[in-house]
């Protein structure tokens, strides 16, 4: 038997409970600070796929480690010896704004601070009927550590998806980001089989309604970059894209903290109040005042809290087709263009490519920024080939006639630790230049290695650093660091050459 087990406590009740148990503590603005030990970041060598018979064929094994149907009934068995006698806190919600294409998730935790976070991250019922019949459960229980002897994982901490059984069991990691992504993964999996595509984004909406999408990895600034005072948010970084437009697949953030200041990011600022979540931010012991430079504990310091504390958020979060759509990379090379405008070739090409560095916190293990390609800017939640997902794209972006630009929020002057990190204040003036078509008749320029198209102005940017060879000391070794960075693009680019026609082959960098 299990101890007492509340449902869908609210946010009050949950905090309340949370300092109570001793499992976290109020901040000086209403913020609840929790930490999560040794696990400050999603663990992907420690997520897996049960490989069953009726889903072995849909699978991109290259992408995806595999988990046996036993193996997953022992460890099933022994959470649920675990969980008898304990306390355990459920929350049943939606992923997906859009009613047409939302599922039904219930999470099952034994911290309230954890329930708090789902609460936060995903669609809350708006009333209180029948009790809702998940389709997917999640059972998350950070104290349940396994034994890879025994239970045939990696370490103590695991991820293991059952899309057949639409079961997920998470335990030894007490990140909580491994419950959304988790989701995310399903999503990711249901979706494009009704031909919607499933994106890592953050999107926002103009005051005459249209819509931009910003793709990129943990780091790169969806979530600054979306967050703008001047349009209104759909979401910070997962959607769909249906026939009849975009929709969000949660119900709140998921912010970086580290560095954070009002000055630059005042909506971000604003929304850490009581209801959201702190995760291992470090705070003054006397006034409870986050040090949100203080990385410490992490770099991958986080704050959650539902979307309406965005004053201008879309509720719900839905939107229409994207009539722009932004490519973000940080570049430790310090070589790509801070924009770029795309064919629908190259936009295919770096979306399969998905290029930017992976910043220090987001992994464990990564303590400064490493070259990384990940396709479709997510390939650690892709169940299918990302081929399917890009053949999605290029349908979309043809049939509605989408802008696309690259961005680099990384490197400029030099690669990282030489260079400097692209001014905020800039990629801020080059977005909202993309967005209000301030560069559809400036003149161009040809980037000859990365073979894309780089304005020769933009407004509220110094024009010497759009072409960045110019901001480097070394012009050679610009030229061999271009070079180099090339020809990771197009090794890594073999994987997709067989699937891919030659205009799409040839829209990449030129080693």
């Amino acid at each position: 038997m299990c101890g007492k087990v509340y449902y869908n406590l609210s946010p009050v009740q949950l905090v309340e409970t949370a300092i109570k148990l001793g499992e976290g503590e109020l901040t000086a603005s209403g913020a609840l600070r929790v930490t999560t030990g040794t696990y400050t970041g999603r663990s992907p060598n420690d997520k897996f796929v049960v490989d069953s018979p009726a889903i072995h064929s849909k699978i991109a094994w290259n992408n995806n480690k595999s988990f046996s149907p036993e193996k997953f009934t022992q460890v099933y068995n022994r959470m649920l010896a675990y969980m008898q006698n304990r306390e355990l806190f459920i929350f049943t919600g939606f992923a997906g704004a859009d009613p047409e294409n939302r599922i039904t998730v219930q999470f099952i935790n034994e911290f309230a601070w954890q329930n708090l976070f789902v609460q936060q991250l995903f669609i809350r019922p708006e009333l209180q009927g029948p009790e809702l019949i998940p389709d997917y459960k999640v059972i998350c229980l950070p104290g349940f550590t396994a034994d890879p002897a025994i239970d045939g994982t990696r370490s103590e901490a695991f991820i293991i998806l059952n899309l057949e059984q639409r079961l997920v069991l998470i335990g030894g990691t007490h990140y909580a980001g491994e419950m959304k992504k988790s989701i995310f993964t399903v999503m990711n999996y249901i979706l494009p089989e009704r031909d919607i595509l499933s994106m890592h984004c953050s999107a926002n909406a103009g005051k005459n309604g249209d819509t931009a999408l910003f793709f990129g990895l943990s780091g790169t600034g969806k979530t600054t970059l979306s967050a703008d005072p001047d349009r209104n948010l759909i979401g910070d970084d997962e959607h769909g894209w249906s026939d009849t437009g975009i929709f969000n697949i949660e119900g709140g953030c998921y912010a970086k903290c580290i560095g954070l200041k009002y000055e630059t990011e005042p909506q971000i600022w604003d929304a850490i109040r009581f209801g959201s979540v702190l995760e291992n931010v470090v705070i003054d012991p006397a006034t409870r005042v986050p040090d949100f430079a203080d990385g410490s504990i992490t770099e991958n310091t986080r704050v959650a809290y539902p979307v309406e504390y965005i004053p201008n958020a879309l509720i719900p979060g839905v939107g229409g087709h994207p009539k722009t759509i932004i490519f973000l990379t940080a570049d430790a090379f310090g070589v790509l263009p801070p924009i770029a405008k795309l064919s629908t070739e190259q936009a295919m090409y770096h979306f399969l490519s998905g290029y930017t560095s992976k910043l220090a916190g987001t992994e464990r293990g990564i303590t400064e920024p490493q070259a990384t390609f990940s396709a479709c800017f997510g390939a650690p939640f892709l169940p299918l080939s990302p081929l399917r997902y890009a053949e999605l794209l290029g349908e979309k972006l043809k049939r509605h006639n989408t802008a696309v630009f690259l961005i680099n929020t990384g490197w400029s002057g030099g690669p990282y630790g030489v260079g400097q990190r692209m001014k905020l204040s800039y990629t801020r003036a080059m977005v909202t230049a993309a967005l209000e078509g301030r560069l559809d008749h400036v003149p161009y320029k040809l980037d000859e290695i990365f073979t894309v198209y780089v304005p020769e102005s933009c407004p509220g940017v110094p024009a010497e650093i759009l072409m960045p060879r110019n901001t480097w000391s070394d012009k050679a070794a610009y030229d061999c660091k271009a070079q180099e960075l090339a020809r990771l693009f197009v090794q890594n680019f073999t994987s997709f050459k067989q699937a891919m026609p030659p205009e799409i082959i040839a829209a990449g960098p030129k080693a």
